[in-house]
């Protein structure tokens, strides 16, 4: 149950890591999810949002993140 325990902790750790840096973009002002590349399709009853440029920025940073803690670690 003890490696559970520090599972859950972590995955605890994380998300607050994540809602950190989610309210820290807000209040410097980043455009996250309105880059060039995110669409934005509206019909008459429905919103379809796909945001393509800031997947695409998220996905570069985390794997440059990823590389250099993997390049330290050894």
């Amino acid at each position: 149950m003890t490696e559970l325990g520090r599972v859950l902790i972590g995955i605890g750790l994380v998300l607050v890591v994540c809602g950190a840096v989610v309210l820290l973009v807000g209040k410097v002002g980043m455009p996250l999810g309105r880059l060039p590349g995110d669409f934005t399709w509206r019909g008459k009853h429905t919103t379809v949002y796909f945001p393509l440029g800031t997947s695409i920025l998220i996905s570069v940073v985390l794997t440059l993140v990823f590389w250099v803690l993997g390049r330290w670690g050894k």
